[in-house]
């Protein structure tokens, strides 16, 4: 079909995704699971440490946080070949809608499991409490007001990006924020870690 020589029948049993359009998540064209499965696996190599320390913050226990993760990318996988750009901002969306539902079902009573990604470490004993502290008192904000508490101040991200990822205005970010923050400086475990700090300086 294809005549005697050549280059064009490589081009078509391979072709190619751009390395933009593989980081990015993009999906050529329909050519079907075999641009995007590789599109996915490669989203998750390299944003599964990122999504599994998100998730731990959102939850405060190991195994939520692996079954948050689990059930986002479940969930995100049927529709991955509909997502163009960078990704990360729906997946993200995902996880904080499915904590969210999972917090008004069942996790109204959970309590930290007091262990930490970094905990036996000798020299960072005093930074694993302050952040068993911080984590408790996390737990003790609605839901919402977590997630943007998370996704601002510990994930780093602008008021802009986290009102897309928690569908809603700058305007409520800020004001979500504000408040949780005033809870945070008022709540006992936090008064007491900084009282004790000062009284043993």
């Amino acid at each position: 079909m294809y005549g005697k020589t050549g280059m064009r029948p490589m081009a078509k049993v391979a072709p190619p995704v751009a390395p933009s359009q593989r980081s990015r998540g993009t999906v050529a064209g329909s050519e079907g699971p075999l641009v995007d499965q590789p599109s996915f696996e490669d989203f998750v190599v390299a944003r599964s440490r990122q999504l599994q320390r998100m998730a731990y913050l959102l939850t405060r226990d190991h195994h939520l946080a692996q079954d948050l993760v689990q059930t986002t990318y479940a969930r995100i996988w049927p529709h991955w070949s509909r997502i163009s750009d960078d990704p990360t901002a729906y997946v993200r969306r995902v996880m904080v809608n499915t904590y969210t539902a999972w917090w008004r079902r069942k996790w109204r009573g959970e309590t930290p499991t007091g262990e930490m990604p970094d905990e036996g470490r000798p020299a960072g004993q005093n930074q694993v409490d302050d952040r068993t502290m911080l984590l408790a008192a996390l737990g003790r904000l609605p839901a919402r007001q977590r997630a943007i508490v998370v996704l601002r101040f510990l994930e780093d991200l602008s008021e802009s990006e986290t009102a897309d990822i928690m569908g809603c205005s700058v305007g409520n970010v800020k004001s979500q924020a504000s408040r949780a923050l005033a809870k945070l400086r008022i709540d006992p475990t936090l008064i007491d870690s900084h009282s004790g700090e000062g009284e043993s300086a």
